[in-house]
């Protein structure tokens, strides 16, 4: 009823979250993906993952063929590997619950790189899995968050403590507030990140604690439209300090701080046996150092 081809196109769809990312990490063109997908449903007369959600969402039936994927596809091609005679790369993946954060990121893996110029750098796509479960399960390597899960087999490296603020039009009627508390924010629209709103720092640790939530949330996909939509007064948005560092000088916008700050720490989630990992100290080592700290 399937092929090994369809569950690496799921398990490429999952990761990717994506048809137009997973067709890209295949080499294969979207539209051949998607005729793909099309006649496994077909073959197996049931829908498979949702093709309008966001982020893209899976049937009970395709999470139940995503982890037969996960679960045969390693020992596969590590098998094959091995027939061949040839080892399969070394890798550091890496998931990030953070979507502002490259720009100090991408200075830290270039100095893994050239201290170990074989290793091959990947990022998981954190939509439709839990970071941190997947890195039990060995499917990452390190996980940047803000979010401890306590387990034995994970070790939290932190990094450096950050301010989340809220971004608003220089215009605002907020400005004039001498503190920010979760009232003034029920009658605002919320523009966020992709992410699930329980996730966002703004409503776990601010609003929701005293039973409030914003006027409406508006998900979107960059750091750059977010702040654009600001500018243009179409809402208000909550960043990290080193965000706003960048945009203010610009003086389209301005930050204040949560009520006292809502501040929080990143930590690098890394599994118990590979804290000697020596290109996983170097990436530790480098993000402490980071400015950003």
């Amino acid at each position: 009823m399937f092929e090994l081809k369809h569950l690496r196109s799921l398990l490429a769809l999952k990761n990717q979250g994506s048809l137009a990312a997973a067709a890209d990490a295949l080499h294969i063109s979207q539209s051949a993906l998607s005729h793909q997908l099309t006649e496994l449903e077909q073959r197996l007369a049931r829908p498979l993952f949702l093709r309008k959600s966001r982020p893209l969402r899976f049937t009970a039936d395709g999470m139940k063929l995503v982890a037969l994927a996960e679960s045969v596809l390693p020992p596969i091609d590590e098998l094959v590997c091995q027939l061949r005679g040839v080892q399969p790369p070394a890798q550091l993946c890496l998931a990030v619950e953070c979507h502002s954060c490259i720009r100090w990121l991408t200075p830290a893996l270039q100095q893994i790189q050239r201290l170990y110029p074989a290793l091959e750098q990947t990022f998981a796509n954190q939509q439709g899995f839990e970071p941190q479960q997947a890195l039990l399960a060995g499917e990452v390597d390190v996980v940047l968050t803000a979010d401890l899960l306590p387990s034995e087999g994970i070790f939290y490296a932190p990094l450096f403590e950050f301010e989340m603020r809220l971004v608003l039009p220089t215009t605002h009627r907020l400005m004039l507030e001498a503190m920010i508390t979760p009232a003034h924010l029920s009658d605002e629209i919320l523009l966020s990140y992709p992410v699930e709103t329980q996730r966002l720092d703004v409503i776990r640790h601010f609003m929701q604690p005293v039973g409030l939530k914003p006027k409406q949330i508006k998900m979107v996909d960059n750091t750059l439209m977010l702040t654009q939509m600001v500018a243009a007064g179409w809402g208000v948005t909550v960043l990290p300090d080193w965000v706003c560092q960048e945009f203010e000088p610009q003086q389209l916008m301005v930050s204040k701080s949560l009520g006292k700050g809502l501040w929080r720490r990143l930590h690098a989630a890394i599994r118990v046996q590979d804290r000697q990992r020596p290109e996983i100290q170097v990436l530790l080592k480098a993000l402490q150092q980071h400015p950003a700290a």
